[in-house]
């Protein structure tokens, strides 16, 4: 009898437009029916999520890779990481720019250094030395959408940190999130890998929930998680430990996704949304927001089940 396998992926929790809903679960039913093809041929996975996470990427409906949100100088810093439960390891990059997939930069860290992450120039340097050529990640769509949003905040008086709160609020449909995947493959390993292009007009230099392992990826030997929302009060509640915690102290994935959200919404704000799979081949996915694409496969029902809103 084969061993179960399963996958999940997530696009980001927040407020959707509605014309953006059938792009959005299209795109995930993608990441998963690609990555599921792996899991069900006996592979990694590593392999799984960073194949479900470059799709992601690649798909300008979400804020990752291509279509990235720019910071506040109009540059697109991205952040990634990869994380492999069984090894308790992660690579992860922090600022990066110009790559076209930074998961894949992420798995390199994990992979050929002795670090955990890397930021800033050394992540650029790195990806070059290692042979990712020159991208560009922005879209007309988000150059349009940078310029129409910083021209209404340098109207709305210099004091633009509290203005850019109320945009956050005003607008909550342009501050899409994360994308992630977790997986448990058929040799009994999970991995969690997280990608993003950051808040819209963030400050630069900004680094968010997803390159810091606990924050917004984590993976052990029991279970793995990947967080989407407001990347500081994932940093602030180690949301995706918590929840491994959890699955370790013997809760399934969808009893510690619950109990985390729940601890995440009381004591931060209810801006949170993650994915989670435990060693069972349980998944679960939940979010304190509008929505949250998200879709699904297992062993014993690999055809990909998709939602834009985790019931």
């Amino acid at each position: 009898m084969k061993a179960n396998w399963s996958i999940i992926v997530h696009g980001g929790a927040g407020t959707w437009a509605q014309e953006a809903h059938a792009a959005a679960v299209a795109g995930v039913t993608r990441a998963v029916a690609e990555a599921s093809q792996l899991l069900a041929a006996g592979g990694s996975a590593a392999d799984a999520v960073c194949a479900a996470a470059c799709i992601l990427e690649d798909d300008p409906t979400f804020n990752s890779g291509t279509g990235s949100s720019p910071n506040i100088d109009g540059l697109c810093e991205m952040d990634a990481c990869l994380m492999l439960g069984h090894e308790l390891r992660a690579g992860g990059i922090a600022n990066v720019q110009r790559v076209r997939n930074p998961i894949l930069v992420a798995r390199k860290v994990l992979e050929e250094t002795d670090h955990a992450l890397l930021a800033g120039e050394g992540a650029n340097r790195f990806a070059r030395a290692l042979g990712f050529e020159d991208y560009d990640p922005t879209t007309p769509a988000s150059r349009a959408l940078y310029a129409e949003r910083i021209a209404l905040l340098r109207t709305e008086g210099e004091a633009w940190m509290p203005r850019h709160r109320a945009l956050v609020d005003k607008y909550p449909a342009l501050f899409r999130g994360t994308i992630g995947a977790v997986a448990l493959d058929r040799h009994g390993h999970l991995a969690a890998a997280t990608s993003t292009g950051g808040v819209l007009l963030r400050l630069a230099g900004r680094v968010g929930d997803v390159p810091i392992p606990g924050a917004g990826t984590y993976a052990t030997a029991s279970g793995a998680a990947s967080a989407t929302g407001r990347g500081e009060y994932c940093i602030r509640t180690l949301t995706t430990k918590s929840v491994c915690d959890r699955i370790a102290a013997g809760m399934s994935a969808a009893d510690a996704a619950r109990a985390t959200l729940d601890e995440v919404n009381r004591l931060a704000g209810p801006d949170t949304g993650m994915i989670v799979a435990d060693l069972a081949g349980r998944v679960a996915a939940v979010h304190a927001t509008e929505a949250m694409p998200h879709a699904f496969a297992t062993s014993e029902d690999p055809s990909p089940t998709a939602s834009m809103v985790a019931r």
